[in-house]
């Protein structure tokens, strides 16, 4: 699923991902031997949202100071798109989020945690693919609401949204609905009076009412500079989404595993926080506030 920016009308967002083996060992042990595959060169992609293209430029900036040959895809798509690329080798590398990633594979899983979703992960996906070790940063899906509509219904987690989601436009991306409406109707009893589209801008259109709730996500700066409400999903029908990076088994190496693996050992939620607000508000390039992350934490 996209991650979303509105608030200022900069567009933000994201999906996805599992968590599982990587090449043996140490994961965090220097990565040794040459670039992939004798030379090779990896194709680092991304979805198209501006968090997805910050990953994608960490991950690929720091597989060229390791010496491997790197050529950059951004902004392709949706998972639906992508997915096939990544699976097929047209792309090795991909920032993935591991909940949405499950929910994709396997839309029926009920797993939730970390740990379960990893464990899911390891047995379901295609035999072509491969996930390294998952980031402690995470990105979750919302159901978010102004302060007002959380004041007036009495509002502060998902489940109190029984009582009034049958008045309600609910908004998000494209594929929200086909993705989430089951999930919502299993876990809390959720039935909405319509469900909107609102691609890039939700988080904008919870601020001029077009929706009264909708999906933005859990890095977005729009929560904290418009004070938005973020539902406490005490029922857990969103599951984990640690970053992890989803890469193509037979495009790479040791050390392109040990590197991804060194990157996902030094991220975590507040170091994505603060570089997506550099990358959405203060309008930095997203590959300039990745150098400047991997010089910080020593991998550049």
């Amino acid at each position: 699923m996209r991650r979303l920016f509105g608030g200022l009308a900069v567009a933000l967002a994201a999906a996805i991902a599992l968590a599982g083996c990587g090449g043996g060992g140490d994961p965090l042990a220097e990565p040794t031997g040459g670039p992939s595959g004798s030379g090779a060169t990896v194709v680092v992609g991304s979805a198209n949202f501006p968090e997805n293209v910050l990953l994608g430029s960490i991950y690929s900036q720091a597989l060229q100071a390791k010496g491997v040959a790197v050529t950059e895809k951004f902004n392709i798509g949706s998972r639906e798109i992508i997915f096939g690329q990544v699976q097929s080798g047209a792309i090795t590398v991909l920032p993935e989020y591991l909940g949405s990633l499950l929910a994709y594979v396997d839309p029926r899983s009920t797993a939730r945690t970390k740990e379960q979703i990893v464990a899911e992960l390891r047995g379901k996906l295609p035999d072509t693919l491969e996930i390294l070790e998952p980031a402690a940063a995470e990105d979750n899906n919302s159901l978010t609401v102004t302060r007002q509509t959380a004041e007036r219904y009495g509002l502060t987690t998902i489940e109190d949204l029984a009582k009034v989601s049958k008045d309600m436009v609910v908004g998000g991306p494209p594929e929200f609905r086909q993705r989430q409406e089951e999930n919502f109707r299993r876990t809390y009893g959720l039935e909405f009076k319509e469900w909107r589209p609102t691609g890039d801008a939700t988080a904008d259109a919870i601020l001029d009412g077009t929706v009264d709730v909708g999906n933005v996500f859990t890095t977005d700066p729009v929560i904290t500079l418009e004070g938005l409400v973020p539902l406490a999903d005490n029922k857990n029908a969103f599951g984990a989404e640690n970053v992890v990076p989803l890469v193509h088994r037979a495009g790479v190496d040791d050390t392109v595993r040990a590197t991804l693996n060194l990157v996902s050992a030094r991220l975590d939620t507040p170091a994505l926080l603060e570089m997506m607000k550099r990358v959405a508000v203060d309008k930095e390039a997203p590959e300039a506030v990745a150098k400047d992350w991997l010089t910080r934490n020593g991998l550049l």
